[in-house]
């Protein structure tokens, strides 16, 4: 069992791109409920099902296991609450962490997030210039909710 230590910025602007390359990711969610979620990933050529608990601050349960390409394609069409999830991301590292940069497509298109997975709670971290204000409690920016409610029409 893992535990899932993130927290959640805005972007401003795009210094990331200098040295970061982008993978394109597209997910959707067979449950999304605020004490549980079921995520199917297809992340470059590679697919996962993931199943998260409700967070508590910033950590939460998080169990993820890889599975057959093809298969999430299937999931994504017939069990998975639309639209789907299309996002790039890059990942830029800063001493021993990774950023993770999250730009959103289709109904999300301009959204632009970065993320930080901690090893503890109170592991100090540098924020790149790009990295701006933190959103890791706002509930608008998780990606299962913003299906319910896409960047578009905020």
């Amino acid at each position: 069992m893992g535990i899932e230590i993130e927290r959640k910025f805005r972007v401003v602007g795009n210094d990331y791109k200098r040295t970061a390359t982008g993978t394109r990711i597209v997910q959707g969610y067979i449950c999304n409920d605020k004490t549980r979620i079921v995520r199917v990933r297809i992340y470059g050529n590679r697919a996962f099902l993931t199943i998260k608990d409700e967070a508590v601050g910033f950590a939460r349960h998080e169990f993820e296991y890889e599975i057959p390409t093809a298969d999430a394609e299937t999931m994504l069409k017939l069990l998975c609450q639309q639209p789907i999830i299309d996002k790039t991301r890059y990942r830029y590292p800063v001493d021993n962490l990774c950023w993770e940069i999250d730009e959103f497509h289709g109904e999300n298109e301009g959204l632009v997030v970065a993320e930080l997975e901690l090893p503890a709670i109170d592991t100090p971290f540098e924020k790149p210039a790009f990295v701006g204000t933190e959103v890791t409690d706002d509930p608008r920016y998780y990606n299962a909710n913003l299906i319910n409610n896409p960047y578009k029409n905020w």
